[in-house]
């Protein structure tokens, strides 16, 4: 995956080639070994999160879609809730448990203050506004769980190259140094150098790259369900005010 697999790519191209890219690895600096443990740790740590991230994405959306249906198809929201424990993965559920249950507590709080006037008004709430802070609330609380995780792949996006071309500068520092330990500038003498400077470079792209894909792909979706979970939020506001109010 990301930068394992180019490792294992190169360090295996074939017998006819004279060196690896495993075999520079051993024959590279502290630092270099350093530098490319850091981004194999990035590139690690990205690709899990990635591949959990779209198993969540995916689960999400499809209870999200049997919620939705259940939702529009009941005529009470008890009946609503008593199917949403089955459904947790979508984060629409969570918005409308939170909503129902502020619902809830305004009825009980209206028939505790006043039993007599309640029973005559039927179940009403005593707040729109309230409950609409409260949805605004799980909104917020769902949209943080959905982006969990996704800034170590914004990080991995932007750091990975930089710390790949601090590797870069160290094999040409090294390059160099060896010229003048040799007093030659043939390729033999300059070639570990400057194989240890383009893996730090390749490795770099190698984590950067698929966490940056990744990114701008859960953002995305992210975005979207946004506007999905404010869509159900005013609908959610209109069936509450329509028929407890």
């Amino acid at each position: 995956m990301g930068l394992l697999s180019f490792l294992l790519l190169q360090g295996t191209a074939g017998p006819a080639e004279s060196s690896g890219l495993f075999d520079f690895f051993r024959e590279s600096g502290s630092v270099a070994k350093l530098i490319l443990a850091i981004l194999a740790f990035f590139s690690l740590v990205s690709w899990a999160i990635m591949l959990g991230k779209l198993r969540q994405t995916r689960r999400a959306e499809r209870h999200s879609r049997e919620f939705l249906e259940a939702f529009h198809r009941s005529h009470r929201f008890s009946e609503v809730n008593a199917l949403a424990g089955r459904l947790r993965a979508s984060p629409l559920v969570g918005i409308f448990q939170a909503g129902y249950a502020e619902i809830d507590s305004q009825i009980k709080s209206s028939q505790e203050a006043d039993a007599a006037a309640a029973e005559r008004r039927g179940y009403r709430i005593s707040s729109l506004a309230a409950l609409e802070r409260t949805l605004g609330r799980a909104v917020g609380v769902e949209l943080r769980a959905v982006a969990r995780w996704t800034p170590f792949l914004a990080t991995t996006a932007s750091a990975s190259p930089f710390i790949g071309l601090f590797g870069t500068v160290w094999g040409i520092m090294v390059a160099f140094r060896d010229i003048g330990l040799s007093q030659s500038t043939s390729i033999v003498a300059v070639a570990p150098g400057i194989a240890e400077a383009l893996i730090n470079t390749a490795a770099g792209l190698a984590a950067a790259i698929p966490a940056l894909i990744g990114y701008n792909y859960f953002a995305h979706s992210s975005r979207l369900l946004k506007a999905r979970m404010e869509d159900f939020v005013m609908e959610f506001l209109n069936l509450a005010e329509r028929n407890f109010t």
